[in-house]
């Protein structure tokens, strides 16, 4: 009752079985292995299997590339061994594998993302209900595209869970005036002013920049229906500068691309996924694309001597069976 697991791209095979003593050291391989138990807790009567993995989404760049092999693999079993656990739970699944697993103490927006993601849409969810609506994102005249600082992060060993605990903190102190708050979405600013003095400095700037964020997401998400890339942009430039600023997870490498995204016409530009490295994503002018991506190269280059990666974005649908 074993699994044996073959990573293509790092040419590595992993053994291991399904029992929880059974955890393998390698790295990847937590991520099936914990899939694999998580599955098994959901009633999946997985069983041993050969499996072989390869993927184009970068590693360690803030594009949720553990979720996307959770998610794989979450909807694989579910299939193989005819489980009857649905999508909702299936990204549960692969959040409980990093909890439990890996030791990163995430939300589910990543895991719902590659689960649920729909071509030429983007997903407003609510992480506490999980309710969602689609969006249209047709943007014509602009394109999407990533630009890799290919500085590398393992979210682990950053500072995600301390950003977690300033953000808990800080609802502790709300909750003594307003004991129905449960996280920083249920605050305002003038509730946050008031618990200025019972938090530290840098906790503070943390709860200041979610919620100013929860609030661009809606901005967002109506300058979607409206098909106002332009307001798109601008709110991305405010969330770079909220991450890099208050939450303090940019980079100066994200910096530095930013401020060539700015300098350069882009409509708009922020980290990708949970800063410390990795992505800036862009929103990008048809007509600016090529002086853009040129300038960028460049630029990073003689400041940082080495060059960052490019990727083009297409927005496709979620975990699936092709054949």
């Amino acid at each position: 009752n074993k699994v044996r697991a073959y990573s293509i791209d790092k040419k590595d095979l992993v053994e291991f079985g399904l029992n929880e003593e059974d955890a393998p050291r390698t790295s990847w391989a937590k991520y099936i292995f914990g899939v694999c138990r998580e599955m098994i807790k959901r009633g999946v009567k997985v069983e041993g299997f050969d499996t072989a993995f390869a993927g184009d989404v970068p590693l360690g760049a803030g594009m949720s590339s553990s979720a996307a092999l959770e998610s794989t693999y979450a909807f694989a079993l579910n299939d193989l061994f005819n489980g009857n656990v649905d999508k909702f739970e299936l990204a549960k699944a692969g959040q409980a594998t990093e909890h439990n697993y890996v030791g990163v103490n995430c939300g589910i927006m990543d895991q719902f993302a590659s689960l649920f993601g729909k071509a030429g849409s983007l997903i407003r969810l609510d992480c506490r209900s999980l309710e969602y609506e689609y969006f249209p994102f047709n943007p014509q005249g602009y394109r999407l595209v990533l630009i890799d600082s290919v500085v590398k992060h393992e979210l682990a060993s950053s500072a995600y869970n301390a950003r977690r605990q300033s953000c808990e903190a800080v609802v502790a102190a709300l909750q003594k005036k307003y004991p129905e708050i449960k996280c920083l979405r249920d605050a305002n600013f003038d509730m946050l002013k008031e618990v200025k003095n019972n938090v530290s400095a840098e906790d503070y700037k943390r709860a200041e920049y979610v919620i100013a964020e929860v609030q661009r997401v809606l901005d967002v998400c109506d300058a979607l229906q409206k098909g106002d890339y332009e307001t798109v942009g601008q709110k991305m430039y405010e969330t770079h500068y909220g991450m890099s600023k208050l939450y303090e997870v940019s980079c100066e490498e994200l910096d530095f691309l930013n401020d060539i995204a700015k300098e350069s016409g882009v409509t708009g530009s922020r980290v990708m996924g949970g800063g410390f490295g990795g992505c800036t994503i862009n929103l990008v002018k048809d007509e600016l694309y090529d002086n853009f991506i040129a300038k960028a190269k460049e630029a990073f280059v003689a400041k940082f001597n080495n060059p960052p990666k490019v990727y083009d974005v297409i927005i496709s649908d979620g975990s699936r069976k092709l054949a």
